[in-house]
């Protein structure tokens, strides 16, 4: 079984939950920016919670399905058609073989994963399928599809849902309200640095993409020093804040190191969302502590896995 790549969109690529325990190696994480519409695709498939599915970015490709194939698209709306039928997005539905899939820009959100019943079986690179384009690892590769790439697919494990369910994934609109921690270098910016980066409304720019959501803010952060620190490790979601005093929000492809400053950090569960938000969006960050962080999270997981 396999899917054929007829048009493969401006930046689709394979991806798990990412390669994990390799950052001390210089290898970024990788893997979904959107882990919840990833792992309810694959709950629908009756796949295992880390099988692969492809992401696309803003745009989606147009694949053909060599055999019968249950597959879910999820996340944005991103136009999705079966035989040029339309199809709801975060919904089971089965191909037959010859079936050629279409997504067009997305309508909502920012990004849509392909998952397919028994994922896409490329080879794994330590322990992860995610595709890491800047260490040229993982996926088809270490690059984005191309035409004419044909993606093995692997054997269903267990039964899917009924085709047809569904799930819910309302996607960002509006000024998105994230909340954050403070930390862990929150104590090298002034209260008004604070007070200003909890307060304002910042604008995602053009050039976010999956090492990190640029922000546009009305008044730069200054720092008490200025911003600049020895080298330490990064967390998915931490909100480092370089000399131009314009925060960015480090997300999946992130460096394993920085030496800038970090004022906050994306609780997991908001990072979804964040995903999902489209250049020009508005977004403010809302102060929430370490204890109700870790509630929030362990509902969250509770939720999904």
């Amino acid at each position: 079984m396999a899917l054929r790549i007829l048009r493969p969109g401006p930046f689709s690529t394979i991806q798990d939950l990412g390669r994990r325990g390799y950052m001390q190696d210089g290898f970024p994480q990788s893997g979904v920016m959107d882990d919840y519409s990833f792992l309810q695709a694959n709950r629908l498939l009756g796949n295992d919670k880390n099988a692969a599915a492809i992401e696309m970015t803003l745009m989606g490709l147009a694949a053909a399905f060599t055999e019968d194939t249950d597959f879910v698209a999820a996340g944005g709306d991103f136009g999705a058609a079966l035989d040029d039928i339309p199809i709801a997005p975060n919904t089971l539905y089965h191909a037959k073989a010859g079936a050629v899939l279409t997504f067009g820009a997305a309508k909502t959100g920012c990004r849509c994963y392909l998952a397919v019943a028994g994922g896409f079986d490329v080879p794994p690179v330590m322990g992860s399928r995610s595709t890491t384009v800047k260490c040229r690892i993982g996926g088809m590769d270490g690059r984005k599809l191309q035409s004419g790439d044909l993606l093995p697919i692997g054997k269903a494990s267990c039964t899917p849902s009924p085709v047809g369910t569904q799930f819910d994934n309302p996607m960002p609109d509006g000024t998105l309200t994230i909340r954050a921690v403070p930390g862990p270098q929150d104590d090298l910016f002034t209260e008004e640095d604070l007070r200003l980066f909890f307060s304002q409304v910042y604008t995602i720019t053009p050039e976010s993409d999956r090492m990190g959501m640029r922000l546009a803010g009305d008044t730069p952060l200054k720092g008490k020093r200025g911003t600049d620190i020895i080298s330490d490790g990064i967390a998915f979601g931490a909100v480092q804040v370089p000399s131009s005093g314009q925060p960015i929000v480090l997300m999946a492809d992130r460096q394993t190191v920085g030496g800038y400053a970090k004022i906050a950090t994306v609780i997991s569960c908001d990072l979804h969302l964040l995903a999902q938000a489209k250049p020009a969006q508005t977004i403010r960050f809302v102060k929430t502590d370490l204890a109700e962080a870790v509630r929030t999270v362990h509902t969250y997981r509770e939720a999904l896995l």
